[in-house]
């Protein structure tokens, strides 16, 4: 156990990482009783593997998450994740390779199911040693098979209870709940806090992880507490890392970016995206024409050929931010500095263990706030 006194100093009523009410209420309950007991963070158990934090890191694509950001994030405790879509075999699998080659933590892929050369990737993945696949963009029964032909967890990235119940039962190791203020391509306008209770009513013998919009601890402890997600998942956190390859305009773009600018666009691969605006998506809006004169990558299964996504996500990666596509969380907004990875756990963990409560305190008092808490603020307005 960690005794709440001991994370005083980083709790602050004023603090820009807490976002709600009900954060806000639970930080002073907790600078009001500096000496009630907070739990550590569970760790997240996924088949055999174990991650000492409960944070997956989203395997972004096109070249977002490497190995040069998937690598410290394992070394964190975390579950590393290297974006398998959109590159060749080939170079997955070295990425790969050069991953298990620097760390002993646990190295996933994520790995598009909209993609043609899905299989091959999958395959490509397990032959080069990662620990565990992550899949979304479509659902696939046959990746279950290949996983426990192989003895590799697969984990399914859901929006819906009907999937994620359909997940458990073909023998998914865990699922993912990827909400709509999550970036990228997106299953469900239903925000986090909607989607998740009726997917964790149908989910009961495996991890449930929460997905889309959450920036900082207070978020992880709330979704962990209240709401008994296993763990979280987090992107557009780790593009503002000193470790994410991206270009510095990539990440300039989401340091400038105002809630405003944070819209949704239509992909090729027939599900709609939520991206950062610029000159290609203003075009986009305006339904004028961006389409590209030929298909030089092949790289889905189905395409409308609005556009060509590949070619879109590598321009913005390399820099080119005005005709790229810049995929982001709907939170980008509030975060307002680039961290080297170390830096973003130690945040995330400090403010969710000043707040985990497994479960307990936290539910009771946060259903009765204005009640409870804000009657021990005013009792109590001498301690701060």
């Amino acid at each position: 156990m960690l005794h709440c006194s001991s994370h005083k100093p980083y709790i602050g009523i004023d603090d820009e990482d807490v976002t709600s009410t009900e954060q806000r209420a639970w930080v002073q309950y907790v600078q009001l009783f500096p000496n009630e007991t907070c739990m550590k963070l569970p760790e997240l158990k996924i088949g055999s593997l174990i991650a000492k934090i409960p944070i997956i890191q989203g395997g972004m694509s096109v070249r977002v998450s490497t190995s040069a950001l998937a690598v410290p994030v394992a070394e964190c405790g975390g579950i590393g994740t290297i974006g398998g879509s959109g590159i060749p075999v080939e170079e997955l699998q070295e990425d790969i390779r050069k991953a298990k080659n620097a760390t002993k933590g646990v190295i996933a892929v994520n790995i598009m199911y909209a993609m043609r050369d899905f299989y091959d990737l999958v395959m490509g993945s397990i032959e080069a040693g990662a620990d565990m696949i992550i899949t979304g963009a479509g659902f696939s029964r046959d990746i279950f098979k290949i996983g426990k032909t192989h003895n590799i967890p697969i984990v399914s990235i859901v929006s819906s209870a009907s999937f994620a119940k359909l997940a458990e039962k073909l023998g998914a190791a865990a699922v993912v709940v990827e909400a709509a203020e999550a970036g990228g391509h997106l299953g469900t306008n239903l925000s986090l806090r909607e989607l998740f209770p009726s997917i964790r009513k149908v989910v009961s013998k495996i991890p449930l992880i929460a997905a889309g919009g959450i920036t900082n601890g207070y978020e992880m402890a709330e979704m962990m507490d209240k709401y008994g997600a296993n763990g979280i998942q987090m992107a557009s956190r780790f593009v503002l890392s000193e470790e994410c390859s991206v270009s510095k305009e990539f990440k300039e773009t989401y340091l400038k970016a105002q809630q405003e600018d944070i819209v949704l666009v239509s992909s090729p691969v027939g599900l709609p995206g939520r991206a950062i605006k610029n000159p290609f998506v203003e075009k986009m809006l305006a339904d004028e024409d961006v389409s590209t004169k030929s298909c030089l990558y092949q790289c889905l299964k189905k395409c409308d050929h609005k556009y060509c996504i590949s070619e879109r996500l590598l321009a913005s990666h390399g820099g080119d931010v005005h005709n790229g596509l810049v995929f982001s969380g709907a939170n980008t907004f509030k975060m307002k500095e680039i961290l080297p990875v170390r830096e973003i756990f130690d945040r995330f963990v400090r403010a969710a263990e000043s707040m985990y409560k497994e479960n307990k305190e936290y539910k009771e008092y946060t259903e009765d706030k204005e009640n409870t808490v804000a009657e021990q603020i005013g009792t109590h307005s001498e301690v701060r």
